[in-house]
């Protein structure tokens, strides 16, 4: 008999600490390739953004986003720290964590809805940091890139994990 875990509160912020660290490493450090002259860089943290979109309740993928991605932004361009952290937050929303399953229909679809929310987001940040509309095509490349490399990362860890049962593992026991 399954049962729901009396330390799930517990586990559902440990889990989230741990995504915040993993999206900062790889936002920050692992394949951190900067583009442009504009302080961008293309970076797989938004794949562990899109893990904890479809793993947590919305309230913690959103703060895995902005906090991690926002750390790595201190940590490497700090004047996108802010954008950095509205963005990140908002790229979540498309994901729901109520299958349980990572690879649910609606998170196969959410990659590519988090990209337009992404670049629309460091399009307008480029505005207002930079004071010219020509960052469309460096807001849109970038981001297509990044977010391109994200979700494929997203799709092949998600159905790796899914075949463990990570979701069940993490938020259930046996009793």
């Amino acid at each position: 008999m399954k049962k729901k875990n009396t330390n799930s509160k517990t586990r559902l912020l440990s889990l989230t600490a741990v995504l915040i660290a993993l999206t900062t490493i790889f936002t920050a450090y692992i394949f951190h390739i900067p583009v442009g002259i504009n302080g961008g860089y293309v970076h797989f943290g938004d794949a562990i953004i899109y893990l904890a979109a479809a793993m947590l309740p919305t309230p913690y993928a959103m703060a895995v986003g902005a906090l991690g991605g926002g750390l790595a932004d201190l940590l490497t361009a700090p004047m996108w720290m802010l954008p950095t952290i509205i963005i990140k937050m908002l790229i979540v929303l498309p994901f729901s964590s109520h299958s349980n399953k990572l690879l649910s229909k609606r998170n196969m679809v959410a990659p590519l809805l988090s990209f337009f929310i992404s670049a629309t987001g460091y399009y307008i940040a480029e505005m207002i940091l930079f004071g010219t509309k020509t960052a469309l095509i460096s807001a849109f490349s970038g981001s297509f890139v990044q977010s391109g490399g994200s979700a494929l990362f997203f799709y092949l860890a998600a159905t790796a994990l899914d075949s463990t049962g990570i979701k069940r593992t993490i938020f259930e026991f046996n009793n």
